[in-house]
């Protein structure tokens, strides 16, 4: 224990090994879904499920003991939702590319933002930008989560082309669980009791296995999948092709903004900024981030970061790298014990999503919204976050759009060099997405 104590530096952060175990487990319970997730979405890509399974809780195990024990901060890396889903139906179900050329380019990528990193430049581009839009991304995460949270909980569910969505089937026994949830959690919150999200989840999970609205887990133990399929599988040589430009770029953007708007958003959440809005000794996540974007591709597995997800260990007290290396002995165990682990219903940890969610749109107080070349770009973040279902997207927008406007306000002398650079890494992400 005063081992943990002095490697953690429990007490400058005003926090004890029992706060950091259980907002460790509160994280991890919130996001174990990416251990199903993510192969069964790579599975369109050509990426076996099982090796795909493995690769994944290896990425999430090495990037979160590097976040915890080299950056000494409470995120977990786990692989992307949102890249994964663009390495499987875009560059490789509609641009026809193989995953082992997809890999490469992600490979690629990580080594890009490790240089990027180790040169100091993500810390520039960083602190360079506006503290408006700082704040947004903390607001546009939260509003993100909150809506994955609704929709995986099917409160609100997929409509048509007129009506896009609309509210689940309320008579639904597992939409009845997941309101109960949601209500179990908000008033647990409500009454300040510590470990609420986590005694959400559990009693939920526990009532939706009882009452059978949940799967029972068939095993306690099972045998981890052969990685070697995927493992080192990587086409470095066909990433390096000019054809190939427009994924590398697209990849590599995403990665560094979305891993960006994440550390800010969830550190804005834990009142981790300085006064000046920015994040001490950023670098180092920065790199713990880089490297895990090295590792995924390859053991077999697309781009990784620090996962929006941290938020709900922060929520439950999470302070130091201690929950970040909670949250990997636990992805660790996934190798053995992902039958249950992975049993928890979408009904529990949904309504975790929504609260946490709902608990980050807190800093849009802190907003400007008076000067409107300040307002609209923010608040395009926030929208476009959500209703694209893709953080990148919503963030290049911000970043395309501040300039312009200060330009059009004629306050075109707020905007700094590396505000541009970004204006114009954005504006290349628009032009070559492949839509």
């Amino acid at each position: 224990m005063h081992f943990s104590e002095r490697l953690f530096k429990l007490k400058d952060h005003k926090t004890d090994v029992k706060t950091e175990v259980n907002a460790g487990i509160v994280t991890f319970m919130t996001m174990a879904y990416i251990v199903i997730v993510n192969p069964a979405i790579l599975v369109a890509a050509g990426i076996p499920i099982g090796p795909s399974m493995v690769a994944t809780i290896i990425t999430a195990v090495f990037g979160t003991l590097i976040m915890g024990i080299y950056a000494n901060r409470p995120f977990a890396i786990a692989p992307y939702m949102g890249e994964n889903a663009f390495i499987a139906y875009t560059v490789c179900g509609v641009l026809g590319y193989s995953w082992q050329t997809a890999l490469g380019a992600v490979f690629i990528s990580g080594i890009l933002l490790a240089l990027l990193t180790i040169a100091g430049g993500r810390k520039v581009m960083c602190e360079a930008i506006p503290t408006n839009l700082k704040y947004s991304f903390s607001v546009g995460i939260g509003l993100f989560i909150a809506f994955i949270g609704l929709v995986n909980s099917k409160i609100v569910a997929l409509g048509t082309e007129s009506a896009p969505l609309h509210l689940g089937d309320l008579g639904s026994p597992e939409v009845i669980l997941a309101i109960f949830g949601f209500l179990l959690i908000s008033t647990l919150t409500v009454r300040k009791i510590k470990g609420a999200i986590l005694v959400g989840i559990l009693a939920t999970s526990l009532i939706g296995f009882i009452s059978g609205i949940a799967a029972v887990p068939e095993a306690i133990v099972s045998v981890p999948p052969d990685i070697t399929p995927v493992l080192f599988q990587l086409d470095i040589a066909g990433a390096l092709t000019w054809g190939f430009f427009a994924v590398i770029l697209t990849i590599f953007t995403m990665s560094f903004l979305d891993t960006m708007a994440g550390l800010i958003g969830i550190s804005a959440q834990a009142g981790f900024l300085d006064e000046k809005g920015n994040l001490p000794e950023v670098e180092k996540p920065f790199l713990s981030d880089a490297v895990a974007n090295i590792i995924a591709p390859l053991v077999g597995t697309t781009t990784s970061g620090a996962f929006a997800e941290s938020a709900t260990g922060i929520r439950a007290g999470g302070r130091t790298g201690l929950t970040a290396v909670v949250v990997a002995v636990l992805f660790a165990l996934c190798l053995f014990f992902s039958p249950v682990l992975t049993s928890i219903p979408s009904a529990a940890t949904g309504p975790a999503m929504i609260m946490v969610g709902l608990l980050m749109t807190q800093p849009i107080k802190k907003m400007n919204f008076s000067d409107y070349s300040e307002m609209i770009p923010a608040i395009a973040v926030i929208v476009l976050m959500s209703f694209t279902y893709n953080i990148g997207v919503g963030l290049c927008s911000g970043f395309v759009l501040y300039p312009l406007f200060k330009t059009v306000g004629g306050k075109w002398k707020e905007i700094s060099r590396p505000t541009w650079f970004l204006f114009a890494l954005c504006l290349l992400f628009f032009i070559f997405y492949p839509y």
